[in-house]
């Protein structure tokens, strides 16, 4: 039983994994990304309709491109035109879900799915995306902490003015972390209907952006913390289904919607425990004006 729970969250472990990486990038960088869900979303939907008519592992770069192009409006809104953050990223959200559904059935006349496609080959029992969100994580890490790049990336999330005033140009850098941000939520979408299933369902993600974020905060905006964080999660809904496979009686007894919540009461208690421990970027959420010093 613990066997099949590893591999279960092995499988189930890679899109919180790849989200997570994705909002701790924007945040990082100072943008508040909440629609990493809508991100999700849409990675989930075109890697599988590309799936369809191209190789499967082009389909997933379909879908890594749908996830960016939605966090460029993202990006566009709130770093050129300073819109509310928060308010952008839940209205994102909202029109993916209602574009997906329409989508759906404009194209494939269908409510609920798009048709079955061929999924990803498995190396040595699981997806290559599962391998990939064992490393990535780790890639990533050193890419923030031990690199120009990942310098300046977390400088414009804690003083942008004093960076600025360095020379460097702090809408391009915030710009690309969200680009890369719903490049890596598109990524998680994707690894949702071509590796986790065979093909796009009208529910995916079902709530695991939101929960992508929550592991990056209890991460404490770090790669590697969102990560381990996106696993634990992960594992609450390994276990939920490991419990509903080995122990059928337990349903007689615990109503089906309290296992169904269980990765996500998990993720509140979390982030209750963890309470006002959390260390955010001081500049996260703040437009940046250049004209302030």
């Amino acid at each position: 039983m613990i066997l099949a729970l590893l591999n279960s969250v092995l499988d189930a472990a890679p899109p919180l994994i790849f989200a997570a990486l994705g909002a701790t990038l924007s945040e990082r960088a100072g943008v508040v990304n909440v629609g990493i869900e809508g991100m999700m979303r849409a990675g989930a939907f075109c890697a599988a309709a590309a799936a369809l008519v191209m190789p499967t592992p082009l389909g997933v770069l379909v879908g890594m491109l749908a996830g960016a192009s939605v966090a460029a409006i993202h990006a566009t809104l709130c770093i050129r035109w300073r819109s509310d953050q928060v308010v952008s990223g839940m209205a994102l959200n909202l029109v993916m879900l209602a574009l997906g559904t329409f989508l759906l059935e404009a194209v494939f006349n269908s409510p609920s799915s798009t048709p079955a496609i061929t999924q990803l080959p498995l190396w040595f029992g699981h997806s290559p995306l599962t391998w990939l969100a064992l490393v990535l994580p780790f890639i990533v890490h050193l890419a923030v902490n031990r690199t120009a790049w990942g310098l300046r990336l977390r400088a414009v999330g804690e003083k942008p003015q004093a960076v600025a005033a360095m020379g460097v140009r702090v809408a391009p850098l915030r710009f690309g972390a969200v680009l890369l941000s719903g490049a890596l939520a598109g990524l998680g979408g994707a690894a949702l209907s071509t590796a986790t299933l065979d093909r796009f369902e009208h529910h995916m993600p079902s709530g695991l952006g939101f929960m992508a974020v929550a592991a990056m905060v209890f991460g404490r905006w770090t790669p590697l913390g969102a990560a381990g964080a996106a696993a634990f999660f992960a594992f609450g809904n390994a276990l939920r289904i490991g419990l509903s496979s080995s122990a059928p009686g337990l349903l007689e007894v615990v109503p089906k919607g309290v296992l169904l919540a269980l990765p996500y009461a998990l993720t509140l208690l979390v982030l209750s425990i963890q309470g006002a421990k959390n260390v955010a970027p001081a500049a996260l959420g703040q437009p940046y004006d250049p004209e302030l010093r």
